[in-house]
């Protein structure tokens, strides 16, 4: 009996110490208009969503160039890591070097891997994201001091997310990478890239890094929209990129998890939880997928979606995206919900 007691007396202490390692001191974001926080409120580029009705249901209605009608995906993560509520921006001077220390998104909407998609609207590069948080480390030790700083850097929790926008932005529309690589190629140097940004994460101090993968883009309702001549279901063509870079993507976490000393990666795959609430809304609660809440919901988002257009819907939370490309807060909330007690449950 005693030896029992001790056995369970040092599991709960063993599990116990494992809490306090996986402590995550801190959510950085890195990705694309699905976890920007407002960075794009500061830069040249029309892709902008700091006007309403975006942020009607954000804290006291505020539109904050969140690409939803209130929080993003980044945010309930953060609210769930037991951290800040959201997530500011870092080119958002209204914030501090104070506030970025628990959390501090660099994400720039319209970006991806490919330099050429970030060129498409004038927005963020990945390199310039990087270029950011190489700036917020010197920021961090100069407020904290160094050994402090670098126990954050170290427990940080650092959320990559993007790669839509460099096939439905870039791939499928322009004939630059096109003429240049057939999909499954365009796959491999997307794939690249990111194992290069992860990579040099970890030379500067990351080791706890969640990369997310591709949703079922094809159910957009902008991409169901401009393929309507072949029905209103999803365009299973840009579904079946999607499943097969995020193999890619698996592939390459598990490969740098044997490579790299210390570090942990996971994969978030938000294809299938997203696509179950797609195929199922009336088990959420909602009532529409393939139209948006916003204006038409077809076609409009950024300034297309807008305070002009009386056809927005009175109730969010009935539709699961917010205009045709981003969800909306009741679904980010969903799928935060279930990275949390999947992927990133590691991590807690």
């Amino acid at each position: 009996m005693e030896t029992l007691k001790c056995t369970v007396f040092y599991l709960l202490v063993l599990v116990q110490t494992l809490r306090i390692q996986a402590k995550v001191s801190s959510i950085i974001v890195f990705g694309d208009s699905t976890v920007d926080s407002g960075n794009n409120n500061h830069i040249s580029t029309i892709l902008k969503s700091n006007f309403g009705p975006y942020g009607r249901d954000f804290v006291n209605g505020q539109p904050t160039g969140r690409f939803s009608n209130g929080r993003i995906v980044t945010d309930f993560i953060s609210e769930g890591f037991q951290l800040r509520p959201v997530i500011p921006a870092y080119l958002d001077s209204s914030y501090s070097i104070a506030d970025f220390a628990t959390g501090v998104c660099f994400a720039s909407a319209g970006t991806g891997y490919d330099d050429a998609t970030s060129n498409v609207l004038s927005v963020m590069p990945l390199r310039k994201e990087l270029e950011y948080y190489k700036e917020y480390q010197h920021r961090l030790r100069d407020y904290l001091g160094t050994e402090k700083a670098e126990k954050i850097i170290d427990e940080s929790l650092y959320l990559v997310s993007m790669g839509t926008n460099d096939f439905l932005e870039n791939y499928y529309i322009l004939p630059y990478r096109s003429s240049q690589y057939s999909v499954e190629g365009y796959q491999h140097f997307l794939g690249s890239i990111a194992r290069k940004f992860i990579e040099d994460l970890y030379n500067l101090g990351a080791r706890k890094i969640s990369l997310g993968g591709l949703p079922p883009m094809g159910c957009l309702p902008l991409e169901r929209a401009t393929r309507i001549l072949y029905g209103s279901g999803c365009i299973e063509e840009y579904n079946a990129v999607a499943r097969n870079f995020n193999m890619k993507l698996q592939d390459l976490v598990i490969n740098l998890n044997k490579e790299l000393p210390g570090i942990q990666v996971v994969f978030s795959n938000p294809y299938d939880m997203l696509l179950k609430i797609i195929q199922d809304p009336h088990s959420f609660g909602f009532e529409s997928t393939a139209k948006a809440c916003c204006a038409t919901g077809i076609f409009e988002m950024g300034y297309l979606c807008n305070n002009y257009s009386t056809s927005t819907c009175k109730d969010a939370d009935k539709y699961v995206f917010w205009d045709s490309f981003h969800p909306t807060q009741k679904t980010n909330g969903i799928l935060a919900k279930h990275a949390i007690s999947s992927s990133l449950a590691v991590f807690l």
